[in-house]
């Protein structure tokens, strides 16, 4: 993969430094701790606002984590399209009907460490179901899903610990989206 902000030198521990000051000065906590695993797939929900991006981000550096994260293409075209590529981004294009999730599996495959982090509603806006491509890509890699969460009620993230996928996927998506009771995203109503 691409380096990242979060592999460069003097800025990752500046970051770091800031993002720590940023959460405890913004009240955030957090609960957990990244898996000291070398590959997993890492969903974050509940996705419901843009505040979501720099909090993830300061949860991410303050816990010394390196990773990416998969975004709507649009948001990697004109001039904040290194920008966004810098800060961890994998641009993803929703409209077209290809082999993403192929793609990010051979990624995997060929890493030796990977973290990549997808929201599995797809989008801030409501849904009813979520999006299973996070499922097929851990399934495809052969690596865990990590659930995370920001609770903006609570002013809480949360690591939870990895959960290995099953033969049954209906099965498990219960289970993981079952992990997400009772947790408010900054929209409370998007979620």
């Amino acid at each position: 993969m691409h380096n990242t902000i979060f592999t460069t030198p003097i800025i990752r521990p500046l970051m770091a430094w800031l993002s720590i000051l940023f959460l405890k000065l913004a009240g955030w906590k957090i609960d957990g701790n990244f898996p000291a695993i070398p590959k997993y797939v890492m969903i974050a929900a509940p996705h419901t606002s843009n505040w979501d991006f720099p909090v993830t981000l300061a949860v991410c550096f303050s816990k010394g984590a390196q990773v990416y994260w998969m975004g709507k293409h649009s948001l990697f075209t004109g001039p904040l399209g290194p920008v966004m590529r810098w800060l961890g981004g994998i641009p993803v294009n929703r409209s077209r009907n290809n082999s993403l999730v192929q793609q990010i599996i051979d990624v995997y495959n060929e890493s030796d460490k990977l973290v990549v982090i997808i929201p599995p509603e797809g989008t801030r806006a409501k849904v009813t179901e979520w999006k299973t491509g996070f499922y097929h890509i851990a399934k495809g890699a052969g690596v865990p899903v990590v659930p995370a969460y920001l609770d903006f009620s609570h002013k809480k993230a949360g690591i939870m610990s990895p959960f290995f996928l099953s033969e049954d996927m209906d099965a498990d998506m219960v289970k993981i989206r079952g992990l997400f009771d009772g947790i408010s995203g900054k929209r409370r109503d998007k979620f």
